[in-house]
């Protein structure tokens, strides 16, 4: 079979067939032709459409952007911002949605470490900054974040709730640093458009969803059992959470949600179904991560965004450690407050005790079959989870 040979084409100088027997013919008139030249001349006319159809359709195809399989993948960067939060999200698409922004000052050290996962990831804008709520270790990155980088749209729950001087100050710089930015706010229900995955708003300024489409919520039979949680008059209970599914793949972060708010929203039946990946919330505080939210999600692996000395407590980690179903439990950092039987092993943790590196994250590949991997930064080590 024939087979046209690759060469660049340039389309607007390319003939047609009809020029291309002009560019052929024969210098003899017709009438000096022997009959023999003009059977051979009757042949190539016929065949050259066919030559010419084949030559374009093999340089057509050459033409073609050739999709790579390894971005049919999400990509989730737990970012250190030392006991903050910042998650960037790369769809497959090559789409981005970054989860709060660390803290502000230190020179812009945590618009810095954001920077240097998107270089990894190999995209230089942010289309969605996702803030879920107006705490100086979420929102307060914000100002750096905008002289760095671009931003298409900031997305939160609404109004700062919470009734002190810092948390006015942080909503404040935050409304001022994104300046003409387009700003929007979401209520529970609603979704985030980023084009190859599925984002939904859980929870939002205090309220929570019903239920998620096409799940069933289930009976909780956690909530029995769950001791009383304190009311949370602070910005926390006003987190804004989100559901992110791509293919069979789950990913769950509710900011920094606490107790009383984590029950409402999964008893007295739980409309979330099980998770791949838990961003373990409100860095491992006691203050949060209820064993009937816990217990309920099934997570199958989780990212504890802790610090040196912030959160980590032996009360979070033991219930996410214990949780049915759950493989490991990732920490950013060792929690130097806790003790050694509540610390993940070392090779589960991007920044251990008595580290060189600095800013070491966590890097997850997630399948739309559900199967996933997680690589710590600091070792380049790599641990697959298959689909089950």
């Amino acid at each position: 079979m024939f087979t046209a040979p690759w060469f660049p084409v340039n389309w607007s100088l390319a003939y047609n067939s009809s020029q291309m027997r002009i560019a052929v013919q024969d210098p003899l008139q017709p009438s000096s032709r022997p009959s023999h030249v003009s059977s051979v001349r009757s042949l190539l006319a016929s065949l050259l459409p066919i030559c010419v159809s084949a030559i374009f359709f093999t340089c057509a195809v050459h033409l073609l952007p050739v999709q790579s399989t390894a971005s049919k993948r999400l990509l989730i960067y737990s970012i250190d911002v030392e006991g903050g939060q910042s998650t960037l999200l790369i769809s497959p698409t090559g789409a981005s949605l970054l989860v709060d922004t660390g803290w502000p000052g230190y020179n812009g050290r945590d618009a810095e470490r954001i920077r240097a996962a998107m270089k990894d990831a190999g995209i230089a804008r942010i289309d969605d900054v996702f803030i879920t709520h107006y705490h100086t270790d979420h929102v307060g990155g914000v100002p750096e974040l905008v002289k760095r980088i671009p931003v298409g749209e900031f997305i939160d729950h609404g109004p700062n709730r919470e009734d002190s001087d810092v948390t006015r100050r942080d909503f404040a710089a935050y409304l001022k640093a994104i300046g003409s930015t387009p700003r929007r706010s979401v209520r529970p229900g609603d979704t985030i458009q980023i084009p190859g995955l599925s984002v939904l708003v859980l929870a939002a300024d205090g309220e929570h969803i019903a239920s998620v489409p096409g799940i069933k919520p289930e009976p909780n039979s956690n909530c029995s059992t769950e001791r009383q949680w304190p009311d949370d008059p602070s910005e926390n209970a006003r987190s804004a959470g989100i559901l992110v599914t791509f293919g069979k793949f789950r990913f769950l972060d509710l900011g920094d949600l606490t107790g009383a708010k984590e029950v409402a929203l999964v008893c007295p039946v739980n409309p979330i179904p099980s998770i791949d990946l838990y961003l373990v919330n409100h860095h491992g505080m006691n203050l949060s991560n209820s064993r009937a939210l816990v217990n309920a999600i099934h997570p199958r692996v989780a990212i504890m965004n802790n610090g040196t000395h912030k959160a980590g407590s032996p009360e979070a980690w033991q219930t996410v450690h214990n949780s049915l179903g759950i493989e490991d439990l990732y920490m950013v950092h060792t929690a130097e407050g806790s003790d050694a039987a509540h610390n993940s092993t070392e090779a589960l943790i991007a920044n251990p005790k008595g580290s060189s590196m600095d800013g070491a994250y966590f890097k997850v590949v997630a399948q739309s079959n559900g199967g996933f991997s997680i690589t710590n930064s600091r070792t380049g080590q790599t641990k697959e989870y298959a689909l089950k």
